[in-house]
């Protein structure tokens, strides 16, 4: 008898059914969705009264949220999720503290961040500039039929 543990049962009658959960796929289109960075939520200088900025990274990667193609599918609660996360980002680039990193990390991935993220949400982004059919492989005019080249060695 080959194989360890018993006989495997007929999946006729298998009680679980784990069918896969459909993709959902995105095609990304540039626009800009979403709310701004809040302004004043940093506080200002007590000096100066000057009102604090978000750190250049913070606002790179909120414009990269804003832009990308998962956006599409954010309600304002996930906005606001997502401001909430910023601010940890800002902390992180403006004061160093980068024990925030895996907490902004962990939250990111809630919407699909790295491509690992959305294989997991089960989202597929598609690429525009991919297409499906590939042009047909042009022969540079100094290269020879193989035919013709088996002909001229047999002779």
């Amino acid at each position: 008898m080959a194989g360890r543990g018993p006989a495997p049962k007929n999946p006729a009658t298998r009680r679980r059914r784990n069918a896969t959960e459909p993709e959902t796929v995105l095609a990304p289109d540039d626009e800009l969705r979403g709310p701004e960075l809040p302004e004043g939520v940093l506080g200002a200088d007590e000096k100066t009264g000057e009102v604090y900025e978000w750190h250049p990274m913070t606002q790179l990667w909120w414009t990269s949220w804003r832009t990308s193609a998962q956006a599409a599918l954010f309600t304002d609660t996930d906005w606001l999720f997502l401001i909430d996360t910023a601010l940890m980002h800002h902390t992180m680039w403006a004061k160093g503290r980068w024990e925030f990193a895996s907490e902004v990390r962990l939250r990111a991935a809630k919407f699909g961040a790295t491509p690992e993220d959305r294989a997991r949400l089960k989202i597929k982004v598609d690429d525009p500039t991919a297409s499906t059919t590939r042009a047909p492989a042009q022969r540079p005019d100094n290269v020879s039929d193989i035919n013709s080249r088996r002909a001229r060695l047999t002779g």
